[in-house]
């Protein structure tokens, strides 16, 4: 019976990557604007319709592809760690964090860059890793065995960095300000892959420990106790994966703005698909997350063409009613 469901869930998890690549391949083809074959394929950047593909679509859809990447194993790590299945990164302030942080360098006007990463990023990693800290220290009071204080500790979290957003925004001058208030609904708007070649390795840095770690997250899932007994340091592994996920999210923010849910609906789809195998389970999220924001991405720019809807509108509008479907079919402790 086990050998059967495992077949069954490999089957699933090579269906999702198949349709996580064939997404990946396919939506820079659709929009509003209609291209020629002809000029994409042998002329390059150089027509309208090459511009169009090249330039922008291609773009775009690798840097939503990364982030939605990104954040699905973010949000895999997070529910691991807090063994809650409600944690993920908006739910936990951590966005919140990170919005506050870039939200701040702009507002400040600070142009900077260290080691290739920009002031945005810097500021954004800060203010999710403050939050994460702080969210440690309450999870190590063990206030209850649930998580429910957690959770409700990560919602004030997210109000309060959010009411600092907000305070940036009222002080700022107009166009600082209408350029805050757009870049916190979350949007991807590109031209050319620089963007999508920063995100990069913050990808690639997510995926390895949650590939690497994924025998220690398994039994974290499971129990600390048991976690603890089959030679898992607890302590040195959250030292390593808060600040990595941190500074992933980070990233994302800075780059495509606060996009929420992805991080929540993403592990939870498909760890009903491919169980919870974290080594699985990390790469259904991997292709599941890319195509789901992708979808989104593609969506928002298409249906409303010429306007563009941000994404973060179209991933809060799904994932809103995901989060109290969680909720209602929890049981009670």
């Amino acid at each position: 019976m086990t050998g059967i469901l495992d077949r069954q869930r490999s089957r699933l998890l090579l269906v999702i990557v198949v349709l996580g690549t064939l997404v990946l391949l396919l939506a820079p083809f659709c929009g509003p604007e209609s291209l020629s074959w002809e000029d994409i394929l042998k002329r390059g950047a150089t027509t309208k319709s090459g511009r169009i593909f090249w330039d922008l679509r291609v773009p775009r859809v690798l840097l939503a592809w990364l982030c939605g990447a990104t954040l699905g194993l973010c949000g895999m790590i997070f529910q691991a760690l807090f063994r809650n299945p409600l944690a993920e990164p908006t739910m936990l302030g951590v966005a919140s964090g990170a919005s506050f942080g870039a939200a701040f360098c702009i507002y400040m006007g600070w142009n900077f860059s260290l080691f290739g990463l920009s002031g945005t990023a810097i500021s954004a990693f800060a203010g999710s890793f403050c939050c994460v800290l702080a969210l440690q220290a309450i999870a190590d009071l063990k206030l209850d065995s649930g998580g429910v204080a957690l959770l409700l500790a990560g919602v004030a979290f997210n109000f309060f960095f959010s009411s600092l957003v907000m305070i940036v925004q009222y002080i700022g001058a107009y166009h600082d300000s209408f350029r805050l208030l757009r870049w916190t609904l979350g949007g991807i708007q590109v031209i050319g892959l620089e963007e999508g070649v920063r995100l990069l390795p913050f990808f690639l840095l997510a995926a390895g420990v949650s590939i690497g770690f994924a025998r220690e997250l398994d039994l974290l899932l499971c129990d600390p106790e048991i976690a603890v007994s089959r030679g898992v340091n607890l302590g040195r592994t959250r030292r390593i994966l808060f600040p990595v996920v941190s500074l992933c999210v980070a990233a994302c923010v800075a780059l495509c703005g606060p996009i929420a849910f992805v991080g929540l609906v993403v592990p939870h789809l498909c760890r009903l698909m491919v169980g919870v195998s974290h080594r699985k389970l990390a790469a259904a999220s991997i292709f599941f997350g890319g195509a789901f924001l992708t979808a989104c991405d593609t969506t928002s720019r298409t249906l409303w063409a010429p306007m563009e809807l941000p994404v973060g509108i179209i991933t809060s509008f799904l994932g809103a009613p995901f989060f109290l479907w969680l909720l209602l079919r929890r049981r009670p402790c």
